[in-house]
């Protein structure tokens, strides 16, 4: 896979995506293998949920590829770049392509539920009830599959592309070149 070189590249993930985006991993992974000592745990799962509320913000001002705007598809473009997936014709999006931008609407959605529910879970009026540690656990099992399957579609998109999209998310740019958006 190609990393691309400063002249050949052109900067897409700012610094706030990308701390962001590791930051979460590192906290999402910490607060999962961590439930002992629970005051740990929590502090894991509070930090989570500040980054996503950070990421919802930087989605309305921040740079132009971490715009919502900028890649929160429709039914109608998620759908077809699905088929175009399925082909093995998709096209490469400078940005997140369809089926990433449904991705991140996915887990942020999860990761806000996982945390409400933890939050819940410690309130006088939710301690005890096991429907909420029972809502809590499902959503964790819910964003561990959507982090497989987010996995997957870099692996997809990098091998079909030819980029290191990892890498690209490390030091925020990717390959000029042929791409939409």
């Amino acid at each position: 896979m190609a990393v691309p070189n400063e002249s050949k590249s052109v900067r897409v993930w700012d610094l706030g995506v990308r701390l962001f985006h590791w930051a979460l991993v590192t906290c999402f992974v910490a607060a999962y293998l961590i439930e002992r000592p629970r005051d740990l745990h929590e502090a894991f799962g509070y930090a989570v949920a500040g980054l996503v509320a950070f990421r919802l913000v930087w989605g309305v001002i921040g740079t132009r590829h971490a715009r919502f705007t900028d890649f929160v598809p429709g039914p109608r473009r998620f759908l077809g770049y699905l088929r175009d997936m399925i082909r093995g014709v998709e096209a490469r999006y400078l940005g997140h392509n369809p089926a990433g931008g449904a991705m991140i609407i996915a887990l942020l959605t999860i990761l806000a539920g996982i945390c409400a529910t933890g939050v819940m879970m410690g309130m006088d009026a939710y301690f005890g009830e096991s429907w909420v540690e029972e809502a809590h656990e499902a959503l964790v099992s819910v964003a561990l599959a959507l982090v497989v399957l987010h996995v997957a579609g870099v692996a997809l998109s990098s091998l079909r592309h030819g980029e290191n999209l990892v890498h690209a998310m490390i030091t925020g740019r990717k390959a000029k070149g042929e791409h939409r958006a």
